[in-house]
């Protein structure tokens, strides 16, 4: 029996809205993939977030000036300078899908790609970003994942991942990520896995 267009189509319909709304649909890139993507990974405070315009005046650029504390992969030096898409100058505000925010005085563990002499990129787009958290007296610190308004996919099958990055101590990150960078580079990490 075939179906009238209009019927298919209200039934297409539905079918899309009732799938999940996710912002951004993106490759899932584990630890492993996230460090030997990564120029420079490091863990560090934020100093400055301060967004412009392109030098074309079309887009609006945000840069991320971090301290650097602890470089756990390359050489950045003590700061690095992130510029991300999207941000607000005045009234008018851009947003792009899938980027992590940045706040003044956060403390962060970030996976960089190099994007020109000063500039980094973040590997993975908000994958790419952990924040740290800190107990009042400081001795415990959670690395907690950006990547939560995102819908993730298997780079093998297509297919959505079953699971998600996680919560850690922040020495366990560390640890995670000097001990993938020991062992050989995963297949499809490198610059053409990137999203």
């Amino acid at each position: 029996m075939k179906l009238p267009v209009a019927f298919r189509a209200l039934l297409a319909t539905a079918w899309l809205l009732g799938m999940p709304a996710s912002a951004s649909t993106m490759f899932q890139l584990d630890l492993s993939a996230l460090s030997h993507s990564s120029d420079a990974v490091i863990h560090g405070t934020v100093r400055r977030v301060e967004s412009r315009w392109s030098r074309d005046h079309r887009r609006i650029l945000t840069d991320v000036e971090i301290e650097v504390s602890e470089a756990l992969k390359g050489q950045p030096g003590s700061t690095v300078l992130l510029i991300q898409p999207g941000g607000r100058v005045g009234d008018i505000g851009q947003v792009v899908s899938g980027m992590a925010s940045f706040t003044q005085g956060e403390e962060v563990v970030v996976f960089l790609e190099r994007r020109g002499a000063r500039a980094f990129g973040l590997v993975g787009l908000s994958q790419g970003k952990y924040e740290v958290l800190r107990t009042e007296d400081s001795r415990s610190a959670l690395a907690v994942p950006a990547a939560k308004d995102v819908r993730l996919l298997e780079p093998k099958t297509s297919q959505p991942s079953a699971s998600a990055p996680r919560t850690m101590g922040l020495e366990e990150l560390k640890s995670a990520i000097r001990a993938a960078l020991q062992q050989p580079k995963p297949e499809g990490a490198g610059k053409e896995s990137r999203p």
